[in-house]
């Protein structure tokens, strides 16, 4: 791929870059990345607001009570049910963008830990993401907020890394009833352009438990801790 990093004015074809991608045995965001160098046009990726087929929401809401999202590729919530509205309430505010939340939100009330490894993926899924749409403003301006914003989102996008959702364990943590340990599940969603999935299950009977115990609550109770929590912390920077 050296030729093509380096800007040669290269003809190459589908058919063979398809054929490069199977040697080299590329993931699906390192085969979107070497299609954007050879300069082959992609399909536009799905953004906030954008129209979705009306099965998915009914997916959606027959998951429950497993909370599920669907996200865009710049991590948009484009569709939720309710119990991920339950888990995750710090995600579904503003512009409704996990990356923003995630980088930019302090660690005492962000619903994912500062891992590492997790952040690095995150932002190499956007790198691969970000290559499909280089050149559009709201992909610039979103990766320069970002960068401006977050020292550890800048710090991550400079390892030019790219990744691909993939399936974990993760602790999310809900103030109302604590940490969570949870399967996180991402499948793609052909319907909807670099659009996918995620599903959240509980690991274990605790996670049951807190999760039962926090879809039983009303949304005065789950909201009540969040906001107890800003006033006692944040009330001076807001």
């Amino acid at each position: 791929m050296s030729w093509l990093e380096q800007g040669r004015e290269i003809n190459v074809s589908v058919q063979v870059l398809n054929a490069v991608a199977r040697t080299l045995s590329l993931d699906a965001a390192e085969k979107a990345h070497l299609y954007r160098l050879a300069d082959v046009p992609t399909v536009p990726t799905a953004h906030a607001g954008t129209a979705l087929p009306e099965e998915l929401q009914v997916i959606l809401d027959h998951l429950e009570p497993l909370p599920a999202v669907v996200l865009g590729a710049r991590y948009d919530v484009l569709a939720h049910n309710k119990p991920y509205e339950a888990l995750c309430p710090g995600f579904l505010v503003g512009e409704r963008n996990v990356a923003r939340r995630v980088f930019l939100t302090p660690e005492c009330c962000n619903a994912y830990h500062h891992n590492w490894d997790d952040l690095r993926r995150m932002v190499g899924y956007l790198r691969g993401a970000y290559a499909k749409n280089s050149g559009d403003p709201s992909w610039e301006e979103f990766i320069a907020e970002l960068c401006s914003e977050s020292r550890i989102f800048a710090s991550l996008w400079a390892l030019n890394d790219v990744a691909v959702p993939v399936s974990r364990t993760k602790q999310v943590r809900n103030l109302a009833v604590g940490e969570l340990e949870m399967f996180l599940t991402s499948m793609s969603l052909p319907s909807v352009p670099h659009a996918w999935m995620q599903v959240y299950a509980p690991t274990d009977e605790v996670a049951w438990g807190k999760l039962r115990e926090l879809l039983a609550m009303s949304e005065q109770e789950r909201q009540r801790p969040w906001v107890d929590h800003r006033e006692r912390f944040h009330a001076a920077a807001g």
